[in-house]
């Protein structure tokens, strides 16, 4: 796949972290960050039931040949519960409805959301793989999955990418799908890069987090080990300052640091720091880290 190194991860816009932008306000933020030259971004079937892909479809129209669109299907709200299901007809049911949310043709990395335990990894990239071969879309993701899991859908059909956590703060992609993705030419892509925003430097007080904010749920948020957590802060913004950039930034850096087929998408609704973000890139030839 012909990728920028730095994508934008589109969640936040609609689903997750306390009350999302009005629509008006994430159409804007959208098309600010294609206009700034974002050129990949990631949605899914589960975000904001489906809202999302909206969302993103009304930002891109007239403008799809600027963008590699990424999204997802296997776990979708239904009802408003959160439901994983990774039966082919469910699959090609999702993949259906989300060329339609989009308003393409064709979607450029399909990824499974989740593996569904109750059925069998190939069945489920075998149906994306008649996608594939339908046109529908240009090749297929995982999303949160062991090597393991990688090895048994790749006996099925090529992986494209494999999206998992990957941060300063969460490094079981080191426990060997960094390398395993390395040496079959994989694309790691690496979500909450900057840790949902504690390496940025952005939480000053999980406290305050919105009620409905996921992050409230995560231990690392959590009064018994937000004190602890936050000391670590101080070193951090001294590396950036030496490094000579963002925290953010010196995030990201570390991460395209990993390997030339690890790719960030850390989401934001603002255009500051998504300028902020993307300069990352630009960051990696003259930081030292």
């Amino acid at each position: 796949m012909n990728l920028p190194q730095i994508g934008l991860g589109c969640m936040s816009l609609s689903h997750a972290y306390g009350v999302p932008p009005s629509r008006d306000e994430g159409l804007a933020f959208l098309r600010a960050a294609l206009d700034d030259g974002v050129q990949l971004l990631d949605t899914a079937t589960l975000y904001g039931g489906g809202r999302n892909e909206e969302l993103v479809g009304a930002a891109i129209a007239g403008r799809r040949d600027e963008v590699f669109l990424a999204s997802k299907c296997g776990m979708a709200s239904v009802d408003g519960v959160k439901v994983i299901d990774g039966r082919p007809d469910t699959l090609r049911a999702q993949v259906d409805a989300s060329l339609s949310r989009l308003g393409v043709d064709y979607i450029d990395l399909y990824y499974l959301h989740r593996w569904d335990k109750k059925v069998p990894i190939g069945d489920s990239v075998g149906a994306l793989a008649e996608m594939v071969a339908a046109g529908k879309i240009g090749a297929i993701g995982l999303s949160e999955v062991s090597v393991a899991r990688l090895r048994e859908a790749q006996s099925v059909t090529p992986i494209a990418a494999v999206q998992n956590e990957y941060s300063l703060w969460s490094r079981n992609a080191e426990l060997g799908m960094l390398d395993a993705t390395r040496e079959d030419g994989v694309t790691l892509v690496a979500f909450s890069p900057v840790a949902r925003g504690f390496l940025a430097d952005a939480i000053k007080d999980p406290g305050k987090l919105a009620p409905n904010d996921i992050r409230r749920s995560m231990p690392r948020f959590q009064p018994e080990h937000w004190g602890a957590n936050a000391t670590l802060l101080v070193s951090w913004r001294e590396l950036a300052a030496e490094a000579g950039c963002t925290p953010a930034q010196l995030a990201l850096v570390w991460l395209l640091s990993r390997g030339e087929h690890v790719l960030p998408i850390p989401g934001t609704t603002s255009v500051a720091h998504l300028r902020e973000n993307m300069a990352a890139a630009t960051s990696l030839s003259t930081a030292r880290c």
